[in-house]
């Protein structure tokens, strides 16, 4: 097993290391053969940043696609998706800068962004393309320039202010700590650097680029194509009917809304999605003190077992781990790592299941059935390879271990809950030598001084080095096995006493006797407590935690000053959501703050803020009907929708407002079917682009890499499709019902401020 330092590139690492075996090869006794594939992390990241790359060309590609759909113009498509890659370039920058790895999560990032970095240039170029088509038509022309600057100056304000709010409402990702801000802060990184270098984009590059090829064009094109021409005629009967029916629409929204809002009576909630590794680790527990040749036999029976499932390709065992291994385990541990077929039907929980009922055929083991790299993270959250770890602490090691048995057989009724174990700690043969203070004392010894003489012969001590040519030996002394192996031998010992050289059995100043004792005594913040583990299959993390806390409050009782804790996934995933809850809360409050300095109407900033509750009906209906619980990565979700949804909100009120302050319309139903169409095709391009660049990462359901990816793609897709087509009709009945005298004290102040 060979393991890479702290901050290496594994990938780089992996080819290092194969080429070195490559080359010790030719030198390997015949017969001998090594298999480099049994289990490399280097094939999970090649994997997963291979699935996440092509996910952002096939977003890209169905970017374009749109924007060729809704513009019909060359021009105007190649300016807007030029964001894109300009946006890449200067993020690629900004990671050299602060030294960020391209990873799975940094590229993430940008994939869920993808969609959104064109999203400022295309109101822009979309506004300014109009403007100078209705120039051209116009008998008071004015020059290109001119016209640009007004149009891009016309949403410069509503980008710059639906940016900063997207901003803003990631800023909860970096307040994560442990295992999952690990896992978001480079995403939310990477997210927030290319959605800010695209708002750069578009405040430079973008009306650069419209005045010299838009100006160009040969003057035949319409303000509006054929596709947009049916959407518009669409929008605006349906908006004739609805604006004067807003009890009907509100109420309607607000049905859809709770109703979305009861899924989540139905969905279970978990930590983080469940990983794609294409290995598996099994680790298969025998009772403490048993010999390395039973455990060996277990072993092999328990790999035979393993390959009897047919998806498994290959097995590789290791028996025990030495005491200096960072993950020290006596003999009567097995791991074994297994290795796939790369083209499998049955999902990966059905595979592990599988392979869970072939192994209960063997008789006095535990079983603890996993992923190498999920395993690692349950191991960091809890100190324990499984999603939940239940301990009680106490002090009597007796009563720990009843209480334990007592717990295990109250959890094994819980439906879900799987590889159920009690920590490893038993009663195992010892020998034990006690000093009889007295008959040493006549020798002229002490304990202490017997102590250190027994433990240099029985365990051994290193007294120097040995020189080999460019090898270096231990030079290490102990007993032979028959001396310390039995009780005779050890009784039998000679002991030299100073200074008179006499020698005396150990026999004559100790009692030596055959006795039991624990096998390890664990202990976390000063007190002794022992582990039951367990993994969660065909259920949700939450549901089965809360099982478990209802049976043990009913049936388990615990002596004074004995008590117990959750760890594992269910404690990091209740800190996790505690931490996004209240961040997220702070987050949408400073968003109706900025609003309100912007607006100085809290009307206008309440409807604007009824955008984002439109975003959750679809996310939850998405999460609900695609089969998903609920986890930190679709929180996060949710948290980025708050963002988004809210621009196209900002968009459609801010160009009501515009008309009426700068182009003498009244406010009257003619002027908000006005506004609502000539803000349809950015709203509906902007939420189009955004929803099809993540579509791919939405539908890539237990890919490697996508597995973070996917919930949050997920929701974001939902919630833009509800949000956007309540946005078209929801939002402008409101603002036409309740918004009339905000908006005009809202131009009555912004005009006295100007004169």
């Amino acid at each position: 097993v060979i393991q890479k330092q702290p901050g290496g590139n594994t990938v780089a690492i992996t080819e290092s290391v194969e080429t070195a075996i490559n080359k010790i090869k030719p030198n390997l006794p015949d017969g001998v053969v090594v298999n480099t594939n049994v289990f490399k992390q280097s094939n999970f990241i090649n994997a997963s940043i291979s699935g996440v790359l092509s996910k952002l060309k096939l977003g890209t590609v169905l970017v374009f696609i749109v924007l060729i759909l809704f513009l019909m113009n060359l021009r105007m498509s190649l300016i807007t998706l030029l964001a894109i890659p300009l946006s890449f370039f200067i993020s690629f920058m900004t990671f050299r800068w602060f030294g960020l790895s391209i990873n799975t999560m940094t590229l993430g990032g940008l994939a869920i962004a993808i969609g959104e970095l064109v999203d400022d240039s295309i109101v822009d170029v979309e506004n300014i393309h109009r403007r100078i088509l209705e120039n051209r038509k116009s008998k008071d022309k004015k020059s290109v320039l001119k016209v640009v600057l007004e149009a891009s100056s016309e949403v410069r304000n509503s980008i710059v202010l639906a940016t900063i709010i997207i901003g803003l409402v990631f800023l909860p990702l970096f307040q994560l700590s442990g295992l999952e801000g690990r896992l978001f802060t480079p995403l939310a990184i990477a997210y927030l650097t290319s959605l800010f270098a695209s708002l750069l984009v578009s405040l430079t590059v973008t009306p650069v680029l419209s005045s010299v090829l838009l100006s160009k064009e040969n003057g035949k094109h319409e303000i509006d194509t054929v596709f947009v021409s049916f959407l518009k005629k669409w929008d605006r009967n349906i908006l004739q009917i609805i604006l004067e029916k807003p009890l009907l629409i509100f109420s309607a929204t607000l049905t859809l809304f709770l109703g979305s809002l009861s899924t989540v009576l139905f969905m279970g909630s978990d930590f983080l999605p469940k990983f794609n590794e294409g290995t598996a680790m099994i680790a298969v527990f025998s009772s403490p003190g048993t010999s390395l040749e039973e455990s060996n036999k277990i072993g092999l029976l328990a790999e035979k077992k393993i390959l009897e499932v047919p998806e498994v390709k290959s097995v590789s065992r290791r028996t025990g781990r030495s005491e200096r291994d960072e993950h020290a385990m006596g003999v009567n541990v097995s791991e074994i790592d297994v290795d796939f077929e790369a083209n499998v039907s049955r999902s990966r929980e059905e595979i592990l299941n599988s392979i869970r009922d072939k192994l209960t055929t063997i008789s006095k083991i535990g079983v603890n059935v996993g992923q190498p790299i999920s395993h690692l993270m349950d191991h960091t959250l809890s100190g324990v390879s499984a999603q939940i770890a239940i301990k009680i602490f106490g002090e009597d090691l007796d009563t720990l271990r009843l209480k334990a048995a007592e717990l295990k057989n109250i959890i094994s009724e819980v439906r879900g809950v799987v590889d159920l174990q009690v920590e490893q700690q038993g009663l195992i043969p010892q020998l034990k030598v006690y000093t009889l203070r007295e008959e040493a004392a006549k020798h002229n010894l002490n304990s202490g001084e017997i102590t250190s003489l027994l433990e240099s012969a029985f365990n051994g001590h290193t007294v120097g080095s040995v020189i080999e040519r460019q090898k270096f030996f231990d030079l290490f002394y102990r007993f032979d096995e028959s001396s310390r192996s039995s009780k005779e031998g050890i009784e039998s010992t000679i002991i030299k006493t100073m200074p008179d050289g006499t020698k005396v059995k150990v026999s004559d100043i100790a009692d030596v006797y055959k006795t039991t004792g624990p096998n390890e005594i664990g202990r976390e913040n000063g007190l002794r407590r022992i582990v039951i583990s367990a993994n969660v299959s065909n259920s949700d993390l939450t549901s089965a935690v809360n099982s478990i806390k209802r049976l043990i409050g009913k049936k388990l009782e615990l002596p004074k000053n004995y008590f117990i804790t959750y760890g594992g996934q269910f404690e990091a995933q209740e800190s996790a959501s505690k931490k996004i809850y209240l961040f997220g809360t702070l987050a949408i409050i400073g968003i109706m703050l900025i609003l309100l300095t912007h607006f100085r109407s809290l009307a206008i900033v309440g409807q604007i803020m009824l955008t984002i509750p439109f975003s959750f009906i679809g996310g939850l209906l998405a999460l609900y009907f695609s089969g998903q619980s609920f986890t930190i990565a679709s929180l996060i979700g949710f948290v980025t929708l708050c963002g988004v949804s809210s621009r196209n909100g900002i968009m459609m009120i801010s160009h009501y407002l515009h008309l009426m302050k700068f182009e003498g319309e009244s406010f009257n139903k003619r002027m908000i079917i006005r506004g609502s169409q000539e803000r349809l095709t950015p709203v509906l391009m902007t939420a189009s682009v955004t929803s099809l660049a993540l579509l791919p990462i939405a539908l890539a359901s237990g890919q490697p890499g996508s597995e973070i990816l996917h919930p949050v793609a997920t929701v974001i897709v939902g919630g833009l499709i509800s949000s956007t087509f309540l946005d078209v009709f929801v939002t402008p009945t409101i603002f036409y019902q309740f918004g009339k005298n905000a908006s005009q004290n809202y131009v009555n102040k912004k005009m006295r401020r100007e004169l």
